[in-house]
């Protein structure tokens, strides 16, 4: 199923995040030796051949993450990240902590040599377009992101780019859009849109309200996980050195993101929207750079929900409520 990858060794930073946790199973299979760092312990990353607990912010922690036999391939997921209310609320965070491990990641990668570097970046960097064509990963320049986790992302694609001209190091760079899936946050203030609205959907009674920030027209496409490994392994094991936009081409308002949550869910209810960060109006990104890799989305959105609302329906039943916005 799987090109066999027996004996390299890999590295997962960000292990203990939701792509990570994801990825480590993914290059498991693979064949890969994994190394998986976090700063946490999860039970997702049982697979891995050794977990580190670092705190990449630092100098040492970026060393040790890369110290011993060679690493083959490092996949750089460790961010201070969330849904667009957390991004809006802690700027200073994640500028200051993302930078801080880029810059001391890909440095210490680089004092390792070791083989393929892949950056997670993420198509904030692009300037809000509406009723444009689909951006191509060139039309991130001029630059102009929506917030200041784009900015620091585009900030720190030129940093790996850098290291990649006075390196022996072949770096990748992956534009993540939206994602979802099961064990994506969910709850307590950093879960994105999909999980925020199937967690509510979840818990309202039939005929209930739930709540959504801005008037349902903002244009998403989002990806399920599965999708997005996919392409990050491509990406990986092709010769592209320029960033490359990630994602489906099936984008949707937030209404009929709702509508499609609601459908699953087969409940009745009314939604207030209400004011709230919404982030950019509307996003449209090229992906021919990635197909032309041979990727293909394979799951459709209503596919994705259907198996990210029936885990977030379990967790619902079985879980203690973190936060009263519902």
């Amino acid at each position: 199923m799987y090109e066999p990858h027996a004996g390299q060794r890999a590295l997962v930073c960000g292990a203990d995040g939701f792509v990570g946790g994801h990825l480590v199973e993914r290059l498991k299979l693979e064949g890969f030796w994994v190394r998986a760092v976090g700063l946490r312990r999860a039970e997702r990353q049982a697979g891995a051949d050794e977990f580190l607990c670092l705190d990449l912010r630092q100098v040492a922690a970026c060393r040790q993450a890369v110290a011993g036999p060679q690493i083959d391939q490092v996949y750089q997921l460790a961010a201070d990240m969330g849904g667009m209310e957390y991004i809006h609320s802690a700027e200073c965070d994640t500028l200051g902590n993302n930078v801080r491990i880029n810059v001391n990641m890909i440095e210490a990668a680089a004092q390792a040599r070791v083989g393929r570097y892949l950056f997670a970046s993420s198509v904030c960097v692009y300037r809000m377009a509406v009723g444009e064509a689909p951006l191509s990963e060139a039309d991130a320049y001029p630059a102009m992101p929506a917030n200041e986790y784009g900015w620091e992302k585009l900030y720190s694609e030129r940093v790996v780019q850098a290291y990649r001209r006075h390196f022996p190091l072949n770096v990748r760079i992956g534009r993540f859009e939206n994602t979802y899936g099961p064990f994506n946050p969910w709850q307590g203030g950093r879960e994105k849109a999909p999980a925020a609205l199937c967690r509510k959907i979840a818990r309202v009674q039939p005929g209930g309200q739930i709540e959504a920030f801005g008037d349902g027209t903002a244009v998403r496409a989002y990806t399920f996980i599965d999708d997005l490994v996919d392409g990050i392994r491509l990406l990986m094991d092709s010769d592209c050195d320029e960033p490359a936009n990630i994602g489906t081409s099936e984008y949707v308002t937030l209404a009929e993101l709702i509508a499609t949550i609601g459908h699953i869910s087969g409940k009745q209810f009314e939604v207030v929207y209400v004011p709230g960060p919404v982030g950019v109006r509307s996003r449209n990104f090229s992906k021919n750079r990635i197909e032309s890799m041979g990727y293909k989305p394979k799951y459709s959105l209503a596919q994705g929900i259907q198996i990210t609302y029936d885990w977030i329906l379990q967790q619902v039943r079985s879980a203690p409520v973190l936060s009263s916005g519902d």
